[in-house]
């Protein structure tokens, strides 16, 4: 199932975020696709601070991976992956990238570097720059990992679905 919202500004973006972390569990994987400068990093950081979170979340970049601790979570942590520097992907690896997949909720950047690595069971959300400052399309491919889950988020924004 495919759901395209339109998000006219940053807030509604965190709306977003804010709306899908709470439904996230152990081992969940959001892939975040989109060109350079689409809101992938910025998506994140509001998913991470929705989480209670509050520490700077900056883009990882250069460091490929940050990690930011979770309490009173059935997931350790949250991984912020960017793997547009990786060149093959196995180096996702050297990145712990198969604890973040078991112990973590995980947000891809650039996951189509992972190839096969990526899970199937991840939630696909590609980001496409809108016309206007801040304005973002988002299309969601919902697989049936995570279906049952969606259906508050999908009521919340409902005013955003296309």
């Amino acid at each position: 199932m495919t759901k395209t919202f339109q998000l006219p500004d940053l807030k509604a973006t965190e709306r977003l975020a804010a709306a899908l972390a709470p439904i996230c569990k152990s081992g969940d994987v959001i892939a975040l696709f989109g060109n350079l400068g689409a809101g992938k990093t910025t998506f994140s950081r509001y998913f991470v601070h929705s989480l209670g979170v509050e520490e700077e979340v900056p883009s990882p970049t250069f460091t490929l991976v940050q990690t930011y601790p979770l309490s009173g979570h059935d997931a350790e942590a949250i991984w912020h992956f960017d793997m547009y520097r990786i060149n093959h992907p196995a180096e996702a690896y050297e990145l712990d990238i198969e604890d973040a997949f078991d112990t973590g909720i995980s947000l891809i950047e650039w996951p189509e570097k992972l190839g096969s690595l990526l899970p199937d069971s991840h939630l696909r959300i590609e980001l496409i720059i809108g016309d206007t400052e801040g304005s973002r399309t988002a299309r969601l491919e919902i697989t049936p990992h995570w279906a049952d889950r969606m259906a508050p988020v999908l009521d919340s924004l409902s005013d955003l679905i296309q």
